[in-house]
């Protein structure tokens, strides 16, 4: 781990100044704050207290590094995320994870929105998540000081991973303000088959798949039908889709597809959000791949080859979680009803860890108190 307390960088930069000045004076006002950004994920998470004053991130803009032959984007976060993802196509790259963008307007997620929220789209159970290619960050504690963690190669590997404590922590531990990711090559080929099967079925193939080396990055069923895509070399492609079968998606409709899938904007999370409305919950139940189905009542949706179980119903949060934990997994209330708590409890011994790296990185709980765990 290295770390700079005092970075000569900061004078000459006028908006993290600004942002440092800001958590001095909440320091010393003992003033808990919100961390803001586009707000696209504003929803996520335990709802914030009324008593928080805003620090909006957004003056952070701008890539700061950008190496498209050793595959790293250094970039400020408060960077609309579309913007980041124009510059790595227009290079032929992007970010594996496909995090989502969520919200009406596609630039308003940003960068330290994706890092903090830690969420990843279609591609997660293949290509790994958030925190699998964050390389490096700096981040502001609640001491007003600046540290670095990392670095900006992918062979950094001395110290301690700190940077990628800051992947779901939504915030509670201080301000990303720059951080550092591994990117990838797109892959030259892609394909998207859709089959029509139940529930079962599609478990048992999507298991059966996930034993070979196939070339699929990403899956979903719903309503009795079951969506692939492959992507990768040309040639392990086709030789896929032969054996796979089932009906060709012509490209720009499975483009639009996996987009509104990963952004929950397709008729599963349309209707979830109607049913919302009249009480029912959005639960995001993750489970090893090869768990059966959940028994729960409502509607569900099921990614990542089976890891990943949408589920929108009434049911109580103590079934959900029960259910969840018989199948070896937890449950996350994603939308809708909040209590008795977004996130499955914590045992003791990962809750007092989540306790220490809290009074480390943020003394004097300044940063978005409660908006992880109602205690933290």
């Amino acid at each position: 781990m290295s770390t700079t307390a005092t970075p000569p960088a900061i004078a000459e930069d006028p908006a993290l100044a600004d942002l440092v000045a800001q958590v001095r004076a909440a320091q010393a006002d003992r003033q808990p704050l919100q961390i803001c950004g586009g707000g696209s994920k504003a929803f996520y998470g335990e709802t914030p207290r009324p008593d928080l004053r805003p620090l909006d991130v957004r003056g952070l803009r701008g890539i700061s590094r950008h190496e498209p032959t050793e595959l790293v984007v250094t970039v400020r976060a408060g960077t609309s995320l579309a913007e980041l993802e124009a510059t790595l196509a227009a290079h032929g790259q992007w970010l594996p994870f496909e995090p989502p963008h969520y919200g009406v307007d596609p630039r308003q997620g940003t960068v330290g929105g994706m890092v903090a929220a830690g969420l990843a789209g279609p591609a997660r159970a293949t290509a790994g998540g958030v925190r699998d290619y964050v390389l490096g960050a700096s981040v502001l504690n609640g001491r007003g000081q600046l540290l670095s963690f990392g670095g900006q190669v992918m062979k950094n590997v001395a110290g301690y991973d700190i940077a990628r404590l800051l992947p779901g922590s939504l915030g509670v531990l201080g301000v990303i303000c720059e951080v550092s990711l591994k990117v990838l090559p797109m892959p030259p080929a892609s394909c998207t088959l859709r089959f029509e099967l139940d529930e079962l079925a599609s478990l048992k193939r999507l298991q059966r798949w996930g034993t070979q080396p196939l070339p699929v990055s990403a899956s979903a069923w719903w309503n009795g039908m079951l969506v692939v895509r492959l992507a990768g070399a040309v040639a392990a492609v086709e030789a896929a889709r032969a054996q796979f079968g089932g009906e060709e998606v012509d490209a720009p409709l499975a483009r639009d597809f996996w987009q509104g899938l990963r952004d929950q904007r397709d008729e599963f999370f349309i209707n979830a959000q109607q049913a919302i409305a009249v009480g029912a919950t959005l639960w995001r139940l993750s489970v090893p791949q090869s768990a059966p189905a959940a028994e729960l009542p409502g509607e569900h949706l099921i990614e990542w080859g089976g890891a990943q179980r949408w589920c929108v119903t009434t049911a109580p949060a103590t079934k959900v979680r029960e259910i969840a934990q018989r199948l070896r997994g937890h449950a996350t209330a994603f939308r809708g009803q909040r209590e008795p708590g977004v996130f499955a409890p914590l045992p003791g011994p990962q809750a007092e860890i989540q306790r220490r790296l809290k009074a480390e990185f943020d003394p004097d709980g300044l940063f978005n108190p409660g908006r992880l765990y109602p205690d933290l």
